[in-house]
């Protein structure tokens, strides 16, 4: 890859990861791992209960729910509560497939609702621009801001103020 174009998939990372928490409140920046964590201002299973309605509400399609913490218990593990939730929209996701179907590994959408150790519930994501340079999509700055501006609006519903 010549310098050019990391510059430029640099620059697209920085400007979309901007677009997507400009005005955030109690919302963490992107790290190198490019994960967003967003605190909520609920328990565990509220927050899950406000992102699943939201999803719906949105017409969005929900696939699953996992609860880590029941399935640690039943290998004997203590887990603190952790649910990853897995939804998308397939007419948008499979565009990123079709760019790099191995972006395959990062979609659908997964949020994860997960309580710390001080009791704070946070809702955690893959920052969608990480996402475009982990897999070198530069075809597809529309469709990565929208599904930004999506999962920003859904874990909006839950934001600690």
């Amino acid at each position: 890859m010549n310098r050019l174009f990391r510059r430029l998939l640099a620059s697209f990372g920085v400007v979309l990861a901007l677009f997507t928490s400009a005005g955030a409140q109690a919302q963490t920046p992107p790290a190198g791992d490019g994960l967003i964590k967003v605190r909520s201002a609920y328990p565990v299973d509220e927050t899950i209960r406000r992102i699943r309605a939201d999803i719906a509400a949105k017409g969005i399609m929900f696939f699953s729910a996992v609860d880590q913490q029941q399935l640690a218990a039943q290998a004997g593990v203590t887990l603190r509560p952790s649910t990853l939730l897995t939804f998308g929209n397939p007419p948008l996701g499979a565009q990123f497939l079709t760019s790099n179907p191995y972006s395959g590994l990062d979609w659908p959408v997964r949020l994860l609702v997960s309580q710390d150790e001080a009791g704070n519930v946070w809702a955690s994501y893959t920052d969608f621009a990480w996402i475009a340079q982990r897999h070198g999509i530069t075809d597809r700055v529309p469709q990565f801001a929208m599904a930004s501006k999506v999962v920003e609006s859904i874990t909006s519903t839950v934001r600690a103020q």
